[in-house]
């Protein structure tokens, strides 16, 4: 792997963070939310529960490794702030990464403590899972700022950008947060009220007696394709960039046609797990890859020069140095 030892450190750190991320959305999808009962940070009132089913050892699983990850993100930031000078942009993402970890280990605990897990088919858990998701993305672009910056990366002039860039890059941004948001709900709804058929969950997803959630799943396939058309559209809305910036929009755009097919077949499968899990890895590398490609574009924007101050010719400079002080005379 490319880069010093602290972008190293940094990019498996953002990697750990992808891994855990997975494995809480395995914990949805098995229903082992409440693996644990109603305690946290202790599982069954237990440090280690002598006596665990399945659903214990996943919810029990999540938890370390999310301490694990909150670890790391505490030493990735000690590190970035012993390595950069006050002012630098990898101080403020580090420092951002390590808030928004602990958000997060806030809205899991609320989970398990509110008991908006297993079988709860409460709005207020879909709501729940929108702001974790958004908190998630969040923390991985966070993450992702601090690799980036933890090497030779320049910082981003945003300020210095044109008005049209950065609104084509705050509306990609703003579209995948809601894209993940709505899928978040859109898989809460695929594991409380499993379909056995396609036509049967196009079914649910039409019915107006259904649950609120099963009606909502329609709001994730639309903002989805949307939001791709705008992300693959992205390189010829900004100004052209260079070769390296061009070649994250490419990775970007074949993320987005890759993910585009994964959802469609998570649709034509009934959304089984491992699916589901493919789904949400290719959204997070969506997400990464559109901040890479964010903050790599606006590396280049061009840093103002201060207007210079106006300097006379050498030939006037010499004139002026060779000329005698004038004098005047007065004939009688």
């Amino acid at each position: 792997m490319r880069g010093n030892p602290l972008q190293r450190f940094a990019v498996a750190t953002l990697g750990w963070n992808v891994l855990v991320i997975l494995w809480g959305a395995y914990v949805r999808a098995t229903g082992s939310g409440a693996g644990c009962g109603s305690h946290w940070p202790l599982c069954n009132g237990e440090v280690l529960p002598r006596e665990a089913t399945t659903a214990t050892l996943i919810e029990l699983t999540h938890r370390l490794t999310s301490g694990v990850a909150l670890l790391l993100v505490g030493i990735l930031a000690v590190w970035a702030f012993r390595a950069r000078d006050a002012g630098h942009p990898l101080r403020k993402a580090a420092a951002w990464s390590v808030a928004l970890i602990l958000v997060e280990a806030a809205v899991g605990a609320g989970l398990v403590l509110f008991e908006l897990v297993g079988e709860d088919a409460s709005l207020t858990r879909a709501a729940y899972m929108a702001v974790h998701l958004v908190n998630t993305f969040l923390l991985l672009a966070a993450l992702t700022l601090t690799a980036w910056w933890a090497g030779e990366a320049p910082p981003s002039r945003w300020r210095a950008a044109d008005r049209r860039t950065l609104t084509y890059l705050a509306a990609a941004a703003v579209g995948l947060l809601l894209v993940g948001a709505s899928g978040a709900v859109a898989a809460l709804g695929d594991t409380l009220f499993p379909a056995t058929t396609v036509g049967e969950a196009v079914r649910q997803d039409l019915s107006l007696g259904g649950h609120l959630l099963l009606r909502l799943r329609l709001v994730h396939p639309l903002l989805a394709v949307t939001v791709a058309v705008l992300l693959l559209s992205l390189p010829r809305l900004t100004p052209r960039p260079p070769r390296r910036v061009r070649r994250l929009g490419s990775w970007m755009a074949l993320l987005v046609l890759a993910q585009l097919a994964l959802g469609a077949v998570n649709v034509a499968l009934l959304a089984p797990v491992t699916v589901q899990l493919l789904h949400l890895l290719l959204a997070d590398a969506v997400w990464i890859a559109l901040v890479l490609y964010g903050a790599a574009l606006l590396a280049e924007v061009p840093q103002a020069v201060p207007a210079a101050v106006p300097r006379q010719s050498t030939i006037h400079q010499g004139l002026d140095q060779a000329a005698p002080p004038s004098s005047c005379t007065t004939r009688t």
